[in-house]
């Protein structure tokens, strides 16, 4: 249960900001270093949160090893002990005021497009520096609507390239087919999680994956037939469509081997568009 009040030393809680995953966050002032930040607290009431305390551990190791503007940055975690072991655990992040995509407004196919620009951006300075997010999806990408500004948040599940996980991680909507089947994981994780996600803000819908949802009766039967977003919406170019498509390849050897080739795809459809429009007006 989210608890709803927090006092910590040496910093001064503003308000309650939110609940997540059996965590609360709330706004605060750093008074060491005058910063207003996010905390995230997340309190040890059963043995199933020993796997929160481990994600928010992982999250702040992972945040420490990498570094870029459209990555939020984790500043200091922080345990509260009981009498044998850690009963709370706390994480200082950079504050960002924005909404997550999944609830942002309406955004032109130029704006999407843009905003998974910045987020494939993101994904490849982890990926120069040896790590992978491996939970890409609307919920975890933050949009500050007036200044067009993106966070990529929750390293909660990030790893180093190459990790092969005891257990499945991933939410089933955007779980590439490696992650469930516990295979290596590499950069081409991110890209089918990052694929999955487009094809979502494009069509309201999910690709299957390997993790079938209740309501997905195709999924349950065992078919992976999915219409391409441009067969969907006519105004989807076929170009925006093909790379949403090489990106949630079932195989990785298939997909855009690097985020780098992704991005330079990007930047050309998102020329392209932008050139028509200006040749519109």
């Amino acid at each position: 249960m989210a608890i709803d009040r927090l006092e910590l030393k040496g910093f001064t809680v503003i308000k309650k900001l939110g609940t997540g995953a059996r965590s609360t966050i709330f706004l605060a002032r750093d008074e060491e270093t005058g910063e207003t930040v996010a905390l995230k607290r997340s309190v040890y009431e059963k043995p199933e949160d020993d796997r929160i305390f481990e994600q928010v551990t992982n999250e702040y190791k992972v945040a420490q090893a990498v570094s870029h503007p459209y990555l939020r940055k984790c500043n200091k975690l922080i345990r509260r002990r009981g009498m044998f072991k850690a009963k709370e655990i706390l994480l200082s992040m950079e504050m960002f005021e924005g909404e997550t995509l999944e609830k942002s407004k309406s955004l032109s196919l130029g704006d999407v497009l843009l905003v998974f620009r910045m987020v494939a951006d993101g994904l490849n300075a982890m990926h120069q520096q040896g790590y992978i997010h491996c939970d890409i999806k609307p919920n975890n990408i933050l949009i500050n609507n007036e200044s067009g500004a993106i966070k990529i948040i929750d390293l909660g599940q990030g790893c180093k390239i190459g990790t092969v996980k005891p257990r499945i991680q991933g939410t089933p909507d955007y779980i590439a087919p490696e992650q469930v089947k516990r295979r290596h994981l590499d950069q081409r994780t991110d890209i089918f999680n990052l694929g999955a996600t487009m094809y979502w803000a494009m069509t309201g819908k999910n690709v299957p994956t390997l993790i079938p949802q209740a309501n997905d009766l195709m999924g349950m039967l065992g078919s992976k037939s999915f219409v391409a977003p441009h067969k969907m919406f006519r105004r989807i170019p076929i170009g925006v469509s093909n790379l949403v498509m090489d990106c949630v390849k079932e195989e990785p050897e298939k997909r855009p081997n690097s985020m780098a080739e992704v991005i330079s795809r990007l930047d050309l459809l998102i020329h392209s568009i932008f050139t028509k429009k200006l040749g519109g007006q």
